[in-house]
């Protein structure tokens, strides 16, 4: 099962890595500050059936 995952910042482009929580469920949904450059960001976590993470981010 994978503990973390990254994406890249639309608005400065740095890859940053958060924590995968398995105990959220499956789909997973929350808005989260970008830490370089403070930008609202739309994370989805999807986790497939072999434990794979698959996260998606978006400007808020």
């Amino acid at each position: 099962m994978q503990e973390d995952a990254s994406y890249i910042c639309q608005s400065c482009g740095e890859e940053i890595v958060v924590p995968i929580d398995l105990t959220a469920g499956t789909h997973q949904e929350y808005v989260e500050d970008c830490p370089v450059c403070c930008c609202p960001i739309v994370i989805r976590v999807d986790i497939e059936s072999d434990g794979t993470a698959i996260v998606t981010a978006e400007l808020e």
